[in-house]
Order: structure tokens, then C-alpha cells, then sequence
């Protein structure tokens, strides 16, 4: 086992690497061997061009010792956090975090992520938020909007988080954790800078309407530092026009995938991450993540997703197989993933229950060959998502040949999800996301 505090340094050292900017990337040979022997056509077309494509990669090996504590060893493809990709609906992990983390910190009786929640409108392109029709008991809540974020990755809840924690302190929060080349600036709907600086009045209610807490409108007045320059294409449609020049994603979000991945790893595994990393997360908040991350849209009963269209690998991308929309017996994944603007993001931790394996994954791809962003022509279906299966299922592969010392016991992540009740309510579809 990697000792504790080498795995501190180790992390040390990887947290300064995505910080400084020094644009190195990195590859492991141990990846570059193992996706050698994968012959499948558009895999090794990737593979022989990942500039191309913008790939990166992240593995991440898990070996437990004889008490089960795990050590975690990372190999990686390409992975530099100075090249830009757009972090799409990844985002809405740390915001679930850092929203939860709030209310505990609130130490507000009753305000819990249960409670039904009312979003009101105080500054231009707000929206009010009273009621949700998809929930239990009509209203949205913190719960409810994890939900809806995790299980088929919908926009609104995103930004409903957003407007709870708010711009500042989103950000103040992730840095001061030393994810400093993160920057969350807007939501997931048509704002000006301004506009997103700015959130909503939130009230936090009792079943009968009672007030429990009221938070104030909240304008960020830090500024964002936009040195680094991110532009990308060859043109973009605005409306109906072609704008002939490189989309500029400066000041969009950004969130490079080895702070996703450490996000991740930080809620799965929050022992094996410095304290300062550590999300202030209760045992019941912790049980609510590992379900959400990893139950099926068909399982769950409110929101009542469509079980045809939101299937059980939806957003499962390294085990979404075109032919197949059921998951390999035993296998859960417990993962966030994104999509927008020709790119594709996944970060995932699998866990093969049947085989007793358990391992990290981490990938983001750009499919869009003739360079133009917001046209909707992107390779999502022809590339990016067979890429991605492939990737998914050459580590698999891998991991159930690979030796371990000690087996391991993943009754942690034992879950007793949810079952479809056959009522008559009508099934949710075509959400944003």
C-alpha cells in the first residue's frame, strides 16, 4: 500500500502541475501499451490523433491493504489542465457540494436538503421558481435538484445551485481547496456577465408555507482573472449567423479534468484527500451522493423519468453501448459527465460488485471536424460516444485480469436504490441537458 502521507505528496505535486500552467502534458507508457491492443477502428483513430481530438485521459488504479484502506495510483494520457475543454454539465458536481456543504454550514434548524425551497426574482433575466411538479410533495428542494442533476444531467438545477451558493463563493470555496485553475462565471441559460454576477432571493419554507430561513439577493463584486486566453474553432453560429472567427470560451466555466476527477474522488474516498479538500458532508449527504451518482433514471420514482429514452447507461458514457442500453450485471458507476460544444466529459468510479474490482475513470474528447460550434453538427454518436465505450471497456477488460493482494470490500458503495412504482403518473421527457 502507498503510505498515507506519500499519497499526500503525490497529490501535492499533481495539484501544483494543474495550477502552474506550464502546459506539459503528461502520458504513462503503461496506457499507451494497454491501448495499443485494442483494434477497433475509431478507437485507434483517436488514439493516433489525440491532438485532434483534445483527448485526455485519467486511470486510476485502487489496491486496498489488509484493513481496506485504498491506494490510489494514476496513470495518464495527455492529461494538461491548460488546454481547454468546456466542463458542460460536470460542473454540477461541486456545485451539489459545495450547495450541501451550505446548508450544513447554515446549521439552520430544519433547513435540511429536504426542504421545499421557493427561488424568487430580484435583477434582470431572473426567473421564480415556487413549485415542481416532478417532486413528491410539489416543491423543489437541495435533494431534488441533486437528483435531476445526476440522474439524466438536466440544466435547471444547475443553475438553481448556482443561485444558492453564488458566484463568489463558488469560487472563493474551490480555490481556497487549491483548485485554483477552476472558474465557475455563469448558468446554464442566457446571462450577461452582469446578470450572472447576480443571484436570486432564495426562501427555505415548511409544508404549510411557514418561513424558515430567507436568503437576500447576492451580487459578486470579485473579478475573474481571464489572462489565459481560450479560443477555439474556426467559426460559430450566433441565431442564424455564421461569425467567422474562433468561438471564444474565456470566460466560460472551466474545470480541468484532474480537479474533476479529485472532486470525485474526494466525495467517494474524502480519508484519502487532504482536509482541506474535504467537502463538511454528513454521513446521511454522503449516502444520498454514492445513490444519485449511480442510480438509474428507470429506478427512481420521482422525478418519474421516461425509462425508454433515459435507459440505465444514459449518462454511464464508458459503458453506453449503442446496441445495448442495460449495464453488465454486478457493475455500478458512480460518475458525473457532460456534453456541449463537440465535447464529451466523463468522470467515473466503477465498481464491479460480482468480480470485486474497483477503479477510476477519467476522459474528455472533442468531436467536431468541420470546426464550426453551436451548428449542432458534432460527432457525438459516430465518434465520441463509441470512443468512449471503447476506452470503458478496454480498462474493464483490463481490470478483471488485473492481480490484486488483498480483495476487496466495496460494501461502502452497497446501495439499496430505488424501485419503480407502476402508478399512473405520466413519464418525464425531453428535459434540458
Amino acid at each position: 500500500m502507498q503510505p498515507f502521507s506519500a499519497f499526500l505528496t503525490v497529490l501535492s505535486l499533481s495539484s501544483l502541475l494543474v495550477t502552474s500552467g506550464n502546459g506539459q502534458s503528461r502520458t504513462d507508457a503503461l496506457l499507451t501499451n494497454l491501448f495499443a491492443k485494442n483494434k477497433i477502428s475509431i478507437f485507434q483513430e483517436v488514439i493516433r490523433h489525440p491532438e485532434t481530438y483534445r483527448l485526455q485521459i485519467i486511470y486510476t488504479q485502487i489496491n486496498r491493504d489488509k484493513h481496506n484502506v485504498p491506494s490510489f495510483k494514476n496513470y495518464y494520457f495527455r492529461v494538461d489542465s491548460t488546454e481547454y475543454f468546456n466542463p458542460a454539465s460536470t460542473v454540477k458536481l461541486p456545485l451539489a457540494l459545495l450547495s450541501l456543504e451550505k446548508l450544513n454550514n447554515l446549521k439552520i434548524p430544519n433547513v435540511t436538503k429536504f426542504t421545499p425551497m421557493q427561488f424568487d426574482s430580484a435583477y434582470s433575466g431572473q426567473t421564480k421558481e415556487r413549485t415542481d411538479k416532478t417532486a413528491e410533495n410539489g416543491y423543489p428542494s437541495l435533494a431534488h435538484l441533486i437528483k435531476k442533476a445526476f440522474l439524466v444531467s438536466e440544466n435547471d438545477p444547475y443553475s438553481r445551485m448556482y443561485e444558492l451558493v453564488g458566484q463568489g463563493d463558488i469560487n472563493r470555496s474551490l480555490h481556497a481547496r487549491g483548485y485554483l485553475d477552476t472558474r465557475i462565471t455563469h448558468r446554464f441559460v442566457r446571462m450577461t456577465a452582469d446578470e450572472n454576477r447576480h443571484t436570486n432571493p432564495i426562501r427555505f419554507i415548511q409544508k404549510d408555507g411557514t418561513l424558515l430561513y430567507a436568503q437576500p439577493a447576492v451580487f459578486n463584486q470579485e473579478p475573474f482573472d481571464f489572462r489565459r486566453i481560450a479560443k477555439l474553432g474556426n467559426g460559430y453560429y450566433t441565431k442564424d449567423s455564421l461569425i467567422h472567427k474562433p468561438f471564444d470560451f474565456t470566460e466560460r466555466n472551466k474545470l480541468p479534468l484532474e480537479t474533476l476527477q479529485q472532486l470525485l474522488q474526494s466525495v467517494l474516498f474524502p480519508q484519502s484527500v487532504p482536509a482541506k479538500q474535504r467537502f463538511n458532508l454528513t454521513t446521511d449527504d454522503y449516502r444520498f451522493l454514492y445513490q444519485y451518482l449511480s442510480q438509474y433514471p428507470g429506478e427512481t420514482n420521482y422525478p418519474k423519468y421516461d425509462a425508454k429514452q433515459y435507459y440505465d447507461n444514459y449518462v454511464k458514457f464508458f459503458f453506453m453501448d449503442s446496441l445495448h442500453h442495460q449495464m453488465p450485471d454486478g457493475v455500478r458507476v458512480f460518475n458525473k459527465v457532460g456534453w456541449a460544444y463537440g465535447f464529451l466529459t466523463d468522470a467515473s468510479y466503477v465498481v464491479d460488485f460480482a468480480n470485486k474490482i474497483e477503479y477510476m475513470l477519467s476522459a474528455t474528447i472533442y468531436v467536431n471536424s468541420d470546426g464550426i460550434l453551436n451548428d449542432d453538427k458534432y460527432e457525438f454518436e459516430t465518434v465520441g460516444h463509441p470512443f468512449l465505450y471503447q476506452l470503458g471497456q478496454t480498462i474493464y477488460s483490463y481490470e478483471l485480469k488485473r492481480k490484486r493482494q488483498y480483495v476487496s470490500d466495496l460494501s461502502t458503495f452497497t446501495i439499496n436504490y430505488e424501485k419503480r412504482i407502476n402508478d399512473n403518473r405520466p413519464v418525464v421527457k425531453n428535459v434540458d441537458n
